[in-house]
């Protein structure tokens, strides 16, 4: 699920575990025995959680943020998460990005989920920078893959998961298990 939109990642999901269930609509309510109508309940416990106990951010994640904006470079969040605005607010983080490609924007702009490199493809569009002069940062397997068919210049993997080696394998150029590695 990890990296894909919501009801993609709940469908490989199900699928990776034989459970059949129908698509449905996204528009099902959480309660219903679909894929999108599970997914929309996996969203709802999301929100909840998001409100109740709010987000803690990466610390050297923040840091290498705070670091390429000092050096001015262009930054760009891309996330199939719809709840990226409401994070970006509440770690009070928004002002450190040029551009936000999110699952509300993917779905907006009918692109196709990672390991497809539309997101991120569009996120370097919105930061008029050449995908071969950007460079993708990922803790998502779907997301390496992305970066790599996207031809970005460097795709960097974090190995938030001990899953170093698995991220060069699906084609990271340099992995790293926190981005505060790379902070001055």
């Amino acid at each position: 699920m990890d990296g894909k939109p919501r009801f993609d990642g709940a469908r490989d999901f199900l699928t990776s575990r034989g459970i059949p269930l129908p698509d449905g609509s996204p528009h099902d309510p959480p309660h219903a025995d679909t894929v999108c109508g599970l997914a929309n309940r996996k969203d709802g416990l999301v929100n909840k959680i998001i409100q109740e106990k709010g987000v803690e951010p990466y610390e050297g994640s923040v840091r290498f943020i705070r670091q390429l904006r000092h050096q001015g470079f262009k930054t760009a969040v891309v996330t199939s998460s719809e709840h990226c605005e409401t994070v970006l607010r509440i770690t009070e983080l928004e002002a450190f990005f040029d551009a936000r490609v999110d699952g509300n924007i993917i779905h907006e702009q009918q692109l196709a989920g990672k390991p497809a490199p539309d997101t991120f493809l569009m996120g370097a569009k919105l930061l008029e920078v050449e995908p071969a002069r950007a460079i993708v940062i990922e803790d998502a397997i779907s997301g390496v893959e992305a970066g790599l068919a996207g031809s970005f210049g460097l795709v960097i993997g974090v190995a938030r998961k001990g899953n170093a080696e698995e991220l060069r394998r699906h084609g990271a150029h340099l992995v790293v298990n926190d981005l505060g590695e790379l902070v001055d």
